[in-house]
């Protein structure tokens, strides 16, 4: 796979103690051609109307594309509250000129709903969301979270749901690595992914459904999720979009050099693909 081929972004997750407008210019620095904002970084979450407008005009002159806030949670859990809070993301999203809400479901061990019952919550939630982002002209990306206590697991169940709803224009799918290898997901759905989140994970003590969030690292040698491989399929199915590290690891966010871990991150993964 030839290196070409790989386009990078960053995720606020990467350094949550820049501003979006200093992530925004650090991409551009790294020759990076886009990123992700989030409402989970503490004081430099995106949530001021004024602050999206001047990410955008920032990301705008600088050549970045903003691919999307992340995330709305939990969205699979339809109410007055999640559809409020899905109108004020999507006019910050649209004030930044980005493309599209990253959308996560509940994980929760106490939810003992049936099968049937998630089913007919996830079908109200993107309908709802149908009419929401649509008055923005924005995509929802749905991201089916592994873990074992997750209310939407994998990607074939997304995919069925919104094809059977005829929403395929609506929403795609973001494909997370280390989520991918958490579900123990074989199916890939390239040509129905719209991001994809890439992580490490290197503790040789963690089974993949005991992984969490705080596991998470750059991808590097030691990396035990086939980020590399997961990629690679990715890229030989038609995936042409862009690979965003999202690191959870405190040491991550800690790094006294962000740039330079994610700089030696990335000529891993364009050496593995190579």
């Amino acid at each position: 796979m030839a290196q070409t081929n790989v386009k990078f972004a960053l995720n606020h997750m990467v350094c949550p103690r820049w501003t979006p407008l200093q992530l925004i210019e650090t991409a551009a620095e790294m020759g990076v051609g886009a990123v992700e904002l989030r409402n989970d970084v503490g004081d430099n979450s995106l949530n001021d109307l004024q602050q999206a407008q001047a990410a955008g005009r920032r990301a705008r002159e600088l050549g970045i594309e903003v691919l999307s806030l992340n995330a709305l949670y939990p969205f699979n859990i339809w109410n007055e509250e999640r559809a409020a809070q899905a109108e004020a993301m999507a006019e910050l999203l649209a004030a930044a000129g980005g493309r599209g809400l990253v959308l996560c479901p509940l994980v929760d061990g106490d939810d003992d709903a049936s099968s049937e019952q998630r089913r007919a919550r996830l079908e109200q939630a993107l309908t709802a969301l149908d009419g929401i982002l649509g008055r923005h002209d924005l995509k929802g990306f749905v991201e089916p979270l592994g873990f074992p206590i997750s209310t939407l697991r994998t990607k074939a169940e997304a995919v069925q749901t919104i094809r059977e709803l005829g929403l395929e224009s609506r929403f795609g799918l973001v494909h997370d690595t280390f989520h991918h290898q958490g579900a123990g997901e074989h199916e890939f759905f390239a040509e129905r992914t719209g991001l994809v989140h890439i992580s490490g994970v290197e503790d040789p003590a963690v089974g993949f459904e005991a992984m969490l969030d705080p596991h998470r690292l750059l991808v590097g040698e030691d990396d035990r999720l086939d980020n590399l491989g997961q990629i690679r399929q990715l890229l030989e199915e038609g995936y042409q979009g862009y690979l965003s590290f999202e690191p959870f690891a405190d040491s991550v966010h800690a790094a006294v050099d962000p740039v330079a871990e994610l700089r030696q991150s990335m000529d891993f993964v364009r050496a593995g693909l190579a």
